[in-house]
């Protein structure tokens, strides 16, 4: 019995955080975990920039519900769970997801949750679990299941790694140059053909 767990942003769907920094012209959003390792310090700083800025809950969603599934995302996500079941394991929080996850059909999503205050400004956040995505595979292994991960960028190293196959997929030179024992794809008919091989 096999399980896949994929991260989100990257995979399926574009960065959140590149498209944000992209419609409010504040480029130091465009950071994300490609580029910092610590998603904490990352976290913390977008926060920050939020604040500097004015920036709230509504200004984010407002983003996210003009964005789209990246092209043939939506068809290799629909083959994959004719197969067997998926699990988006995602550092994104509720507050985002939804708009994403109706286009994508509802997959099953894991994700974190944002800490908002009374004038919906994002003031915090609140992870599912530290290192959540390493914790997922191997909670499923206990359970028996084999682990087929997907992911794009450090914070998906973890997972790749405690799956019993891990596949990039369209990851930065920095991740490949660090990581090159995990197999990397470049685009969903790659990702496809591998996919079938450690099926």
């Amino acid at each position: 019995m096999q399980i896949v767990c994929s991260d989100l942003e990257g995979v399926f769907v574009p960065e959140i955080w590149i498209n944000v920094a992209e419609k409010t012209g504040i480029q130091e959003l465009r950071l994300t975990t490609r580029d910092i390792s610590d998603y904490d310090v990352l976290m913390q700083r977008r926060i920050e920039i939020l604040a500097q800025n004015g920036l709230k809950l509504k200004d984010i969603q407002q983003v996210i519900s003009g964005m789209d599934p990246l092209p043939g995302a939506k068809a290799l996500l629909d083959w994959l769970r004719s197969r067997m079941p998926v699990i988006i394991v995602s550092d994104t929080f509720t507050q985002f997801a939804s708009p994403l996850m109706e286009k994508l059909g509802w997959p099953t999503l894991f994700c974190n949750t944002l800490t908002i205050d009374d004038d919906g400004a994002i003031v915090g956040y609140q992870l599912r679990q530290p290192d959540g995505k390493r914790k997922v595979v191997e909670a499923l292994r206990q359970l028996n299941y084999r682990i087929i991960a997907m992911g794009d960028s450090y914070n998906d190293i973890s997972m790749l790694q405690k799956a019993d196959a891990g596949i990039l997929f369209c990851p930065p030179e920095n991740v490949i140059k660090e990581y090159p024992e995990l197999p990397v794809t470049r685009n969903y008919d790659e990702l496809k053909t591998h996919l079938q091989q450690v099926m």
